[in-house]
């Protein structure tokens, strides 16, 4: 499995799939480019599949412009194609570079073909058939699956916590320490931002107004910190905010939403924070590396599905359970979120995923304490779930992930006339 580095990344919504990805993707083909053939080129750009389909709500053409354009001159044409379907996965990107003066298109000088896998992860075609990790991933957990991971602990008598600085060392905390910073800032961020969100939705920002209405409540449920944090992180998402994936941008909220609240409410430490953070990350890692984190992919069951199965896998850990019941309560999570479909309104990470970030985030809480009032024992384990998870996003309807043309998507877009 990889480096929880290349898991948590810092960056800028509203997608890690159709923003992070696409951007990284097009620095990568513009420095190449550049250090062939010099600084003054023309840029084609076509977006295949579901970036295309959801590509303008997700602001994938704007963000490749914006990487690709050179002092502000219109050197880049993006094309929209979303019939263009490849089996590898459903969120492709062809670059295409000429000679400046190639109004036209006609005399290619190179191209690449680029796949946007999900948590900002690229995936670049090479010589048509070969398809090899950018960026020099680093592959360091020999583990592939969950089972193995904790075979391993029980064996050497380590934590989840332990097993991470094993595999990756002690300067994993000094980066999980800046994943934890940037969820903080992001959740104070959305909590003092008012107005609304960008796009013809004219959705309200309802983080401020939660939190208001849970310090003035007579009965302070934490669950209304958990909301009002959650909205504040997927607002700021939203709205083009840093943010980090957990696993994506689309699910960024659920996580910050969960440490911040238990950091409040059970004093924990930053030690507690950075270690609760690398078990999260272990549980997600496993879905990236047997299943899918991308809604393109597997629907919203493979973005906020598996927040929710790394939200209570940790919150099962913070409360004090052994690696069983970790392992449960991250079970648990999925079980109940098979099937889950991805049809945001309009393209946008508005409707139905911040609400969404929210109403599952206290999920993650019922699952870890259903987990350890259960005991470890059950019949399903998590390496089964993720398995299933997968199974269950190759049957989804294309309709259903993150296209926008069918669920909440094509209902409303038909009623309130939306184009």
């Amino acid at each position: 499995m990889e480096t929880l580095r290349e898991f948590y990344k810092i960056g800028n919504g509203p997608s890690s799939s159709h923003t992070m990805g696409p951007e990284r993707a097009a620095s990568l083909f513009r420095k190449r480019s550049e250090e062939k053939y010099g600084i003054d080129l023309r840029y084609r750009v076509e977006l295949y599949g579901s970036l295309a389909a959801t590509g303008k709500g997700h602001l994938t053409d704007y963000i490749i412009r914006e990487t690709l354009q050179s002092f502000g001159k219109d050197n880049v044409e993006v094309v929209f194609m979303s019939e263009v379907v490849y089996d590898f996965h459903t969120n492709a990107v062809k670059f295409s570079v000429y000679e400046k003066n190639d109004k036209e298109f006609e005399n290619l000088l190179e191209e690449s073909l680029f796949f946007s896998v999900g948590g900002g992860t690229i995936v670049e075609e090479t010589e048509g058939e070969t398809l090899s990790k950018n960026e020099n991933v680093e592959h360091i957990y020999p583990q592939k699956n969950f089972k193995e991971i904790m075979d391993y602990c029980e064996k050497e008598k380590i934590t989840l916590p332990e097993y991470v600085e094993t595999y990756e060392g002690k300067e994993i905390w000094n980066y999980l320490k800046k994943i934890w910073e940037a969820m903080d800032e992001a959740v104070y961020r959305g909590l003092n931002a008012e107005g609304y969100l960008h796009g013809q939705l004219k959705l309200e920002r309802k983080a401020k107004k939660f939190y208001e209405k849970y310090l003035n409540s007579p009965f302070k449920d934490f669950k209304g910190k958990v909301y009002s944090y959650a909205l504040a992180v997927s607002e700021e998402n939203a709205s083009a905010g840093k943010v980090v994936t957990a696993p994506t941008c689309g699910a960024s909220g659920l996580i910050p939403a969960l440490l911040k609240t238990f950091q409040q409410e059970n004093d924990l430490s930053e030690e507690k924070i950075l270690k609760s953070l690398a078990v999260a990350g272990v549980i997600g890692n496993i879905y990236k590396q047997n299943a899918s984190i991308s809604g393109a992919e597997v629907g919203c069951q493979g973005e906020v599905g598996v927040a929710c199965s790394m939200g209570a896998g940790m919150v099962a850990y913070i409360m004090g359970a052994d690696i069983a019941e970790i392992e449960y309560a991250a079970e648990i999570a999925m079980e109940h979120c098979l099937g889950m479909t991805c049809d945001p309104m309009l393209g946008y990470v508005q409707i139905p995923c911040i609400e969404r970030n929210a109403i599952y985030a206290a999920k993650a809480v019922d699952c870890a304490q259903y987990s350890l009032m259960s005991g470890s024992s059950h019949l399903i384990s998590l390496d089964e779930v993720v398995e299933t998870m997968l199974e269950t996003g190759k049957d989804l309807h294309s309709n259903y992930k993150e296209t926008s043309l069918a669920g909440l998507a094509k209902l409303k877009k038909e009623k309130l006339n939306l184009e």
